[in-house]
């Protein structure tokens, strides 16, 4: 029992000497990629057919591809606009001419003094009697302005689900690359730790035999294994982490369940040209979800116009021809036909609430297109400043790389030479360590701008391999 205390306090001891585990600094917290998926854009409809045997090779191009095909933000909003259609034929319907037919057998007995036919010698029973009759019914609205701007303002509407469900593409380009990205740098981050389990392995190994002959103390090598423990428990979690982000990105793209797949695209770092008025400019010309705003207040428009439109007169013909006898052998043609106009002259109010409710809906789709107006010129300028702080940061944080290596370099020679303990060779491979995170995410900051950007402009589905330099 004693000997274990001791052993507790050394390891203590030596931990309490070691840096806490390395921190991105860059541009202070760095958002998970994988958070960065919005709602509704995380689940698909799985592709049909099962996991080949094999592991497939997949690019960013061919994931999004996918992910335009099955995830359920694609499938969803191409629904409610076939849904959207639906409505404005129902809509048109009004305005179209309506036919049916009619072909009906017909036996009856009349009751005459119920009717007032009352005399001596008449009879007080008529039948029974039958008849057939075939007939065609035709109606046509010829003039119905309610019914008229209903029309225009379905048609604005679905305009408007068209362009959400290409601004649903939009966001399903972005979701699956920053579902891509965030497995690549998982996996550079796998192989940084392996780099420093090396490092941490070698200066272990050597802190043993010098400690076998006798030149330096047992504490050398506690702190050395606590330093390679470390880095390998890092390593197990990030390597878990990275399977997570691959079904993650399955999940996105609707790959068949277990299904095993390579990512073949890196991304490497690459400065982008830009200007921000052309870039506002051609957000306004690309935005769907912007254009769909627009749509969507012509439709509330044209709404309000037939609430107002609700005041004045219809015009509606309606007729009939069929033949018509005790059978239809001895049928003759018979006919009518009805034009009439119809007005509003009272209905308790019932226009008004119409007109209200219609002007409160169309302030407040203005309202919605005045707030995305906002966060576009947001979206993007965040987006460059993001991308030209990351550009920077992505040149400090690599000489910091060098530096650190050449630090470690140092301390190990130091070191081993006996001019000092191995805690100076441990705070140099933290500080390794943390340069290399710094750098990973300096990458990923950059890489997620330009995302970020090509999403912003509305362009995501052939801006981000375009930005990336996809071939």
């Amino acid at each position: 029992m004693k000997s274990l205390l001791i052993l507790l306090l050394i390891c203590g001891s030596a931990l309490a000497q070691v840096p806490p585990p390395p921190q991105a600094i860059s541009g202070g917290p760095v958002p998970v990629l994988r958070e960065l998926i919005r709602p509704g854009f995380t689940g698909s409809v799985a592709a049909s057919g099962g996991p080949t045997a094999t592991p497939m090779d997949l690019s960013l191009r061919e994931a999004i591809q996918r992910g335009l095909q099955y995830n359920l933000g694609t499938l969803t909003s191409r629904e409610i606009a076939e849904s959207t259609r639906a409505d404005r034929k129902r809509v048109l319907s009004a305005l179209l001419p309506s036919v049916s037919l009619a072909v009906e057998q017909t036996s009856q007995q009349l009751n005459l003094v119920a009717f007032g036919f009352s005399a001596p010698g008449f009879p007080a029973i008529a039948g029974p009697f039958g008849y057939q009759n075939l007939r065609a019914y035709f109606q046509q609205t010829v003039y119905d302005r309610t019914a008229n701007r209903n029309l225009k303002s379905a048609t604005e509407s679905l305009k408007a689900a068209d362009l959400n469900a290409e601004d649903a593409r939009n966001l399903v380009a972005q979701a699956v690359s920053n579902a891509y990205l965030a497995i690549i740098s998982d996996a550079a981050r796998v192989d940084a730790i392996q780099a420093e389990i090396s490092t941490a392995q070698a200066l272990f190994d050597r802190a043993s035999d010098q400690k076998q002959a006798g030149t330096v103390p047992g504490i050398d090598v506690l702190r050395s294994e606590v330093q390679l423990r470390t880095e390998q428990q890092r390593q197990l979690a990030r390597k878990n982490q990275v399977e997570k982000d691959k079904l993650t990105l399955a999940r996105v793209i609707g790959l068949p369940a277990g299904q095993q797949f390579r990512i073949v695209d890196s991304l490497p770092f690459a400065p982008l040209q830009i200007t921000l008025p052309d870039l506002l400019k051609q957000a306004w010309d690309h935005r769907a979800d912007f254009r769909a705003a627009q749509a969507a207040i012509r439709a509330a428009e044209f709404a309000v116009d037939a609430a107002h439109s609700e005041k004045w007169p219809s015009v509606v013909v309606a007729g009939d021809y069929g033949d018509i006898g005790r059978t239809l052998a001895e049928s003759h043609g018979t006919y009518s036909l009805v034009a009439g106009v119809r007005l509003s002259v009272l209905d308790g109010g019932r226009t008004q609430s119409n007109i209200d409710q219609a002007n409160a809906v169309l302030r407040n789709k203005k309202n919605v297109l005045e707030e995305l107006r906002g966060r576009i010129d947001y979206e993007v300028r965040t987006a460059v400043l993001d991308l030209e702080s990351a550009a920077s940061q992505v040149e400090v944080a690599r000489q910091n790389v060098d530096l650190s290596r050449e630090t470690l370099f140092q301390a190990r020679d130091r070191f081993t030479a006996g001019v000092t303990e191995n805690i100076e060779v441990i705070q140099a491979q933290q500080l390794l360590a943390g340069a290399n995170e710094n750098y990973i995410a300096a990458m990923n900051q950059h890489t997620a701008a330009k995302i970020a950007l090509a999403t912003a402009l509305g362009i995501a589905e052939e801006g981000v391999p375009q930005y990336l330099n996809l071939k």
